[in-house]
């Protein structure tokens, strides 16, 4: 039996079917990863824990009625006693059936708790790389943007360098201190691959670099590079 067939079952299907695996000795793996399934789990686990309160409730009732039946035995002398040991047994016997059925549903909760633990983990893990993933794709995309403005050697305007100062201010964590990052390190260390660099492609990155450190607001200052001027070259254009 599947985890969408157990969804299928009613209460009462679905209580006796996990009364019936939930001692790990005498389970079935399957049916029990069933009634643990993400769908199932908390139903599995709505229901154990009822089953526990039931039994924790049956257990103070049963002592407080043997209490009060002890008192009226003894009140009527020997043959009160007499019928006060004559039922002792099968109250024991029940009391420790009840009992050990208690810790079994103990135990079981806790093994819930435990994959629910393990399943909300899981799926913060899966949702955090999700997360990560996004971010990368669009450090990536304000990458490109950047280059492309740095080999069409046009003029930037404002709002690309407010769009490429991003990659300097949003950070994630990384390594097992969860250290914060920039995304543009995280593309330069962890993100992108290295090839061998070519004397255009360190032009380009040159130009790259300029325009990165180019200060909000000025962008008109880095329209071009000025000329340097020749110094004692032999010619006399100092």
């Amino acid at each position: 039996m599947d985890a969408r067939q157990i969804t299928a079952l009613d209460d009462e299907a679905f209580e006796e079917l996990l009364l019936a695996h939930v001692h790990p000795p005498v389970r079935d793996p399957d049916v029990w990863a069933g009634l643990t399934h993400p769908d199932n789990i908390r139903r599995t686990q709505s229901v154990a824990a009822a089953k526990h309160q039931r039994t924790a409730h049956a257990l103070r009732k049963r002592k407080a009625e043997r209490e009060v039946f002890q008192q009226e035995c003894l009140a009527r002398g020997y043959e009160g006693k007499r019928d006060w040991f004559e039922t002792r047994a099968e109250y024991e016997s029940w009391r420790s059936r009840a009992g050990n059925f208690h810790q079994t549903m103990q135990k079981a909760l806790s093994e819930i708790a435990r994959i629910m633990r393990d399943q909300n983990r899981s799926a913060g893990d899966r949702s955090f790389g999700a997360q990560r993933n996004t971010l990368r794709l669009l450090a990536l995309a304000v990458s490109k943007h950047q280059a492309a403005h740095a080999r069409a050697g046009g003029v930037a305007e404002q709002q690309d360098y407010e769009l490429w100062r991003v990659l300097d201010q949003l950070t994630v964590p990384t390594g097992p201190d969860q250290d914060q990052v920039s995304l543009r390190t995280m593309l330069d260390v962890y993100w992108t691959e290295v090839n061998p660099v070519s004397d255009v492609e360190e032009r380009r990155a040159d130009a790259e670099r300029m325009m990165r450190g180019a200060p909000g607001g000025q962008s008109s200052r880095y329209a071009g590079v000025p000329r340097a001027r020749h110094v004692d070259n032999g010619k006399g254009l100092a």
